[in-house]
C-alpha cells in the first residue's frame, strides 16, 4: 500500500461534528530514518508511539455522528502533529525515559523536510475540512497511559481538555460525563488543555471553532469491542451536550 501523510473516513458526512486523530498510528515511513527509529516492536507499541485505541474508536464515532474522521498516518516519534510548527518538542529525543534513537543526529534541515512530508499536508487537509462545515465542532481524540514511568496511577477513564480562549463545549460534555455516575471524569487531566500552536489551537481556538479534546485511557479501549463500546456510549453524550449547551 502506498504511504500518504493522512487519511480522510466519511468525507462526504455533512455533520457539524469533525473527528481528529493525531496520533492514530504508529508506522514510521521509509523517508524517516529509513523506516525503523530504532526501537523494538515493544516500544513502537507503546504509548511513546502512538495513541492506543484512539483511531478505531474515532471510526466508529464518526459513522455514529456522521462526521468525517481525520488520522496521521506516521507515529508521533517522527514528527509529532500535536505540537506548534516551532515546538522544541516537535521531535523527541527522549520520550517517557525512553531515547529515541533515530531521531538522536536530528537537525534543523530534516525537521523542516517532515514538516513538509508529513505535518503540513495533514495539517492542511484537516482545515480543509474544517473550513468547508459551517459551525463546526472540532473533537480532538487522543489516549492516554494509565500509568507513565515513576509516576502514581492515573485514576481517570476519560478526561476532556479545553482551553479559555473557547471552552464553552468543553466544559458542557464535562458537566454531561458527570451525569453518568460511574466515570471519574478528568478536568484538564491529565494533561493540560492548550499548548500554543498544537492541533486545537491551530484549528479551533485560533479561528474560534467550538473544540473539545477528549483523552480515553489505554485499557478502557485496548481492544475492538472496547473500542466500539465507548463510541457507542460518546455519541449520545456529545449530541446530548451540544443540544443541552445551545451552542
Amino acid at each position: 500500500m502506498t504511504y500518504t501523510p493522512f487519511s480522510i473516513f466519511g468525507a462526504e458526512r455533512r455533520s457539524r461534528w469533525l473527528i481528529t486523530v493525531d496520533h492514530a498510528s504508529n508506522f514510521v515511513p521509509d523517508d524517516i530514518s529509513d523506516g525503523d527509529l530504532g526501537l523494538d516492536s515493544t516500544d513502537m507499541s507503546r504509548h511513546i508511539a502512538y495513541d492506543v485505541g484512539a483511531r478505531g474508536t474515532s471510526l466508529r464515532l464518526g459513522e455514529l455522528l456522521d462526521a468525517p474522521v481525520i488520522c496521521a498516518n506516521w507515529s508521533r516519534l517522527c514528527i509529532d502533529p500535536n505540537r506548534g510548527a516551532d515546538d522544541p518538542t516537535l521531535v523527541m529525543r527522549l520520550y517517557d525515559g525512553t531515547i529515541i534513537p533515530g531521531n538522536r543526529d536530528v537537525d534543523d534541515a530534516e525537521i523542516e523536510r517532515r514538516k513538509a512530508t508529513h505535518y503540513l499536508p495533514y495539517h492542511n487537509a484537516l482545515e480543509g475540512l474544517a473550513a468547508e462545515r459551517e459551525d463546526v465542532v472540532i473533537i480532538a481524540m487522543h489516549s492516554f497511559s494509565p500509568k507513565l514511568n515513576g509516576r502514581a496511577p492515573r485514576p481517570w477513564e476519560i478526561g476532556v481538555l479545553h482551553a479559555p480562549q473557547e471552552d464553552r463545549f468543553g466544559k458542557a460534555l464535562i458537566a454531561e460525563l458527570e451525569q453518568e455516575g460511574d466515570l471519574t471524569v478528568g478536568d484538564n487531566e491529565p494533561y493540560n488543555g492548550w499548548l500554543p500552536g498544537d492541533s486545537i489551537d491551530q484549528h479551533a481556538l485560533q479561528p474560534g471553532r467550538l473544540n473539545a479534546l477528549i483523552e480515553l485511557r489505554h485499557d478502557e479501549i485496548d481492544t475492538p469491542e472496547k473500542q466500539n463500546t465507548w463510541a457507542e456510549r460518546l455519541a449520545p453524550i456529545l449530541q446530548n451536550t451540544l443540544a443541552n449547551s445551545g451552542l
